[in-house]
């Protein structure tokens, strides 16, 4: 009655919501850094511009977001058919799986990174090829080696969830020159707003001389829409006409619409959720250092962070003190925990409950 090939997806397990840990722990005072959201919320234009559109939800919206594909274009400097709009950056992974993959093609990802480029691959029969990590990173190098007759995508998370590291452009050039043209390279970059280092690559300049590469992103992360789920891809009109086909119509909803396009034109807000990542992050590197505890340097607005005890018990622990946050044992990172970057009064709450439990 089934196909077989879904019987390899593992549901997606998202972190808590506040409040169901609310109601679960009878608490009223809880705090939310385990799902990558932005601390601030969304920019109030984001907001007046749904309150604005409320009265108009009884009409489907723009099947292929004219508007909003208008105002983003002219910003990445790219045509507006080199743009597909999606609920949430995820629905395009699954557009990209069912475009193509092929039953008993290989897809390369990185391991740990983002779960869903294995439910896209396996949601049409393909086969996962995981290439490990090396100090946290991407390791091109082996992704490279593991290309075959056989491979059709190439997923690259930069910076990579959940460990927040870099691949740079100098080695992203270099994996580019190498790919087979008949390879799909995917640049998920879904944190690359909070990326401050001078390395990160300019992925967008690939579509000049590749015809095998697509970039996604979202609206979810600083832009604070996460509730909207919308996403984006750009890639070339070939490419970009493939998804069209399997995208289903009216597949972004109006209020997320609108609430893009006020977003895009409210610079302070992008600017400020910025600022409290960084100096977030800084006084973060600052506690965990005072408490003797590892971390990697992250780009995104998350950190993954080694407590030297088992990450379950800390996590749940955590929790029943009203602050949740991310057990990176599904990573396999038996004693590593990975915190959303908060305001500085989250921040600070966070560092006083890890430290009484880790007392």
């Amino acid at each position: 009655m089934i196909r077989e090939e879904i019987l390899d997806i593992k549901p997606y397990v998202p972190g808590k919501p506040i409040e169901e840990v609310k109601r679960e722990l009878g608490i009223d005072d809880v705090i939310k850094l385990a799902s990558n959201e932005n601390p601030l919320g969304p920019s109030k234009q984001a907001i007046e511009a749904m309150e604005e559109a409320a009265s108009k939800i009884h009409i489907y919206p723009h099947g292929s977001c004219h508007t909003l594909k208008k105002i983003l274009s002219k910003r990445l400097g790219v045509k507006k058919e080199e743009i597909i709009f999606g609920n949430g950056s995820d629905d395009i992974l699954k557009f990209i799986g069912e475009s193509f993959v092929k039953a008993d093609e290989e897809v390369i990802i990185a391991r740990p990174s983002f779960s869903e480029y294995e439910f896209a691959t396996n949601l049409m029969g393909g086969n996962v090829v995981t290439v490990p990590l090396t100090n946290y990173k991407h390791d091109l190098d082996a992704m490279l080696k593991a290309i075959t007759d056989r491979t059709k995508l190439v997923f690259i998370c930069n910076p990579n969830n959940p460990t927040g590291t870099i691949v740079t452009q100098q080695e992203v050039d270099a994996f580019m020159a190498e790919v087979p043209e008949d390879v799909i390279v995917v640049f998920d970059e879904a944190y690359q707003e909070y990326v401050t280092s001078d390395d990160y690559p300019e992925t967008i300049d690939y579509l000049v001389d590749y015809d095998n590469v697509i970039i996604l992103r979202t609206f979810s992360k600083v832009y604070g829409l996460a509730g909207l789920r919308i996403g984006y891809a750009i890639s070339n009109e070939e490419l970009i006409g493939y998804l069209n086909r399997v995208r289903p119509p009216f597949e972004v909803n109006s209020m997320a619409q609108v609430a893009a396009e006020a977003t895009l034109q409210d610079q302070n807000h992008l600017d400020r959720s910025r600022e409290v990542n960084f100096k977030g992050k800084e006084y973060l590197y600052q506690e965990f250092e005072r408490l003797g505890l590892e971390y990697v340097p992250t780009e995104a607005n998350f950190i993954l962070v080694d407590v030297k005890k088992d990450a379950n018990k800390v996590f749940a622990d955590m929790q029943q003190r009203g602050v949740i946050i991310r057990n990176a044992q599904a990573f396999g990172y038996e004693t590593m925990i990975r915190v959303t970057i908060g305001t500085r009064e989250q921040n600070q709450r966070l560092i006083d409950t890890l430290e009484k439990v880790l007392d």
